[in-house]
């Protein structure tokens, strides 16, 4: 699996090995080339793949935490070792339904460990809607903090408390109407004030 962003509107893409050097159309309308397959990865091989095992690993320990295994749920693993997952969150959050802000209790995201991972950061995007100033449709702004030492457990932690509102940023945000609501009505956050983090 290859995940990238495109270089024009920077909406994350998760694509097979196969389609390598292909060109694509973005959702942008922008023609972009599908960079090449994890292969060509500039990490040695031993080492990226110690890192994917370490990471299912403290994922599947996370999950079956008995504070975070109700919280963050996984759905789906793929790869070998694992370079793809897709997970639910059981937290209060918000989105959007015919202009009004409503609470919502569950959401998908999905997590891709691109070629250059962990150097780069995961690809991370909703599945499910939600009204966030750090999330779109495509993506979850995480790229501002990542770095290759942060363990992907803790980033799975660090989304939960994004979609709860416990963390967020209007000051370069995905969603600006997301973001000037977070600015008005900062009295009703977080939305979700449980601890995310296992104890």
């Amino acid at each position: 699996m290859i995940g990238f962003r495109c270089e024009f509107c920077r909406r994350a893409h998760s694509v097979a090995d196969s389609a390598a050097g292909k060109s694509a159309r973005c959702a942008c309308g922008k023609t972009i080339v599908v960079p090449q397959s994890s292969l060509a990865s500039t990490a040695p091989p031993g080492l990226r793949q110690r890192r994917l095992l370490a990471d299912e690993i403290a994922v599947r320990q996370l999950t079956n935490s008995r504070l975070t295994g109700r919280t963050i749920k996984l759905i789906e693993v793929m790869g070998s070792p694992a370079d793809r997952y897709e997970l639910e969150y059981a937290v209060e959050s918000l989105r959007e339904e015919s202009g009004t802000i409503v609470g919502t209790g569950t959401h998908r995201v999905s997590i891709t460990l691109g070629s250059d991972y962990p150097r780069a950061a995961p690809l991370c995007q909703m599945l499910s809607p939600v009204f966030h100033p750090n999330i779109d449709t495509s993506t979850i702004c995480i790229g501002d903090h990542w770095t290759p030492g942060e363990r992907l457990d803790d980033l799975l932690v660090r989304i939960a408390e994004l979609l709860a509102y416990q963390t967020y940023n209007i000051r370069s945000p995905l969603n600006a109407k997301a973001a000037m609501w977070a600015d008005l009505n900062q009295s009703r956050l977080p939305t979700d004030p449980r601890p995310m983090k296992p104890d």
